[in-house]
């Protein structure tokens, strides 16, 4: 009976190399520009106890409907992350750190929804939360961090969209008036839309349906609800933003998935693209969830970003390329193994990129292994070379210009470190070795 071959299960992907090193230099890129100013890591544990992330507020269902949950063996009612801000929020709340509480993560997340280009049942974010300051300011920060990350990445063809949410009371205003409205014109929306126009009438404003999107195109704006105070917290981030040279869309249909958020909410969109999945950047402003999940009231903002998707926006503007993790050395050693073993821990320790073969494969076998790995040169220990304690130092790039030499053992660190210092770059660049 044939063993059963497993596969990942639907939802799912395995990132590999040389895919792997792509993110690699992403989370190395994010990391660079959100330590600038001050984010320091968070690690959160993958799972909370479920009422980190389901609360009773509008918009509960949504998340309830899509989160991986269970009861642990201990009876607990335990849910997987599905999105980042939660479990910040929850260890804020927990360990009581001083404000203003500056972090970024990077986390796997969880829901379980359809499976579609660029939504995974398990995908995987990066983020950063600023927790203790109301100040506009704030907002803008956060949104021009965001925008410097995705430079970074080479993305140029993007659109930043900006709204309003308001204070909370503003927002209850608005959905009273924005569900009386819906009310009047429910057989004109999409059937999928109706429900959701009574229950949660801002998911139904921000539906992407065509005939939603048509059949709301006159309904009232939060913007015509907000308060003399929200209508200066917004004019502020906008005229930082100008200040800043970042430039955006005013988007006054614009609601983020979470019923947390107040004044500022931002979205990243990749220049000509509408649809569900476009959106590769988001946050805002969520000044009552710390109350919500037990803290004190305190003013949050913060915005997160699935990896996946951002790769995928990186492929459409032909940016972020793969990188090929060529290596510096590879050691070829056919007296047995133990030079290699040496010498590959000697370069290594002085930086070096360094690899070998095991199982003493020929001097040919071994050979099509160095010129596979990519390496700029191969040093060769044969039964001369162990006789005199040397090694060759080949060449294995057309253009390298370095010609075959044998050099002293106790030579060999210092020799490949001034031959290969012209080619070795940042290993977080797309460039090193490209002139080989």
């Amino acid at each position: 009976m044939a063993r059963a071959k497993f596969q990942a299960p639907k939802g799912t992907h395995d990132v590999m190399p040389p895919e792997s090193a792509r993110w690699e230099a992403l989370l190395a890129a994010y990391s660079s520009v959100v330590s600038r100013a001050g984010y320091g890591l968070v690690q959160s544990p993958l799972f909370e106890e479920i009422g980190v992330f389901q609360r009773d507020s509008e918009g509960a269902d949504a998340v309830r409907k899509e989160m991986y949950d269970f009861s642990d063996k201990g009876g607990r009612h335990i849910a997987l992350r599905p999105e980042g801000t939660a479990s910040v929020v929850r260890a804020f709340v927990q360990h009581q750190p001083p404000t203003p509480w500056k972090v970024w993560y990077a986390t796997p997340a969880f829901r379980y929804e359809n499976v579609q280009a660029g939504r995974y049942r398990q995908h995987h974010q990066v983020g950063l939360e600023l927790l203790g300051a109301a100040d506009p300011d704030a907002d803008v920060e956060v949104i021009a961090l965001a925008a410097e990350f995705l430079t970074a990445l080479g993305l140029s063809d993007v659109k930043l969209q900006i709204n309003t949410m308001g204070t909370v009371e503003d927002r209850r205003r608005y959905v009273d008036a924005l569900r009386t409205w819906l009310g009047d014109r429910l057989d004109a929306l999409a059937p999928e839309d109706r429900e959701k126009a009574l229950v949660h009438p801002m998911r139904a404003l921000d539906s992407k349906r065509r005939q939603t999107r048509s059949a709301t195109v006159d309904a009232p704006l939060i913007g015509d609800h907000l308060s003399e105070a929200s209508v200066g917290h917004f004019e502020r981030v906008l005229a930082g933003l100008d200040s800043l040279g970042i430039a955006y869309d005013l988007a006054p249909r614009l609601v983020r998935g979470f019923d947390y958020y107040t004044h500022t909410t931002f979205e990243f969109v990749p220049s000509g693209v509408d649809n569900a999945q476009a959106t590769i950047l988001g946050g805002g402003r969520y000044d009552g969830l710390i109350e919500e999940l037990g803290g004190p009231p305190t003013p949050a903002v913060g915005f997160g970003s699935g990896i996946e998707r951002l790769l995928i926006a990186c492929d459409a503007e032909g940016v972020f390329s793969v990188r090929q993790d060529r290596l510096d050395v590879f050691v070829v050693d056919v007296t047995g193994g133990s030079h290699a073993r040496d010498i590959t821990a000697a370069l290594r320790a002085v930086g070096l990129r360094v690899d070998r073969s095991f199982d003493n494969r020929g001097m040919r076998a071994q050979m099509k292994a160095a010129d596979r790995s990519g390496a700029a040169v191969a040093v060769i220990i044969g039964d001369r070379e162990a006789e005199s304690a040397s090694a060759a130092v080949r060449p294995l790039r057309q253009h390298f210009g370095a010609e075959q030499a044998i050099v002293p053992l106790t030579s060999l660190v210092d020799h490949l470190t001034r031959v290969l210092a012209p080619i070795r770059t940042d290993p977080t660049t797309n460039t090193e070795l490209e002139n080989l």
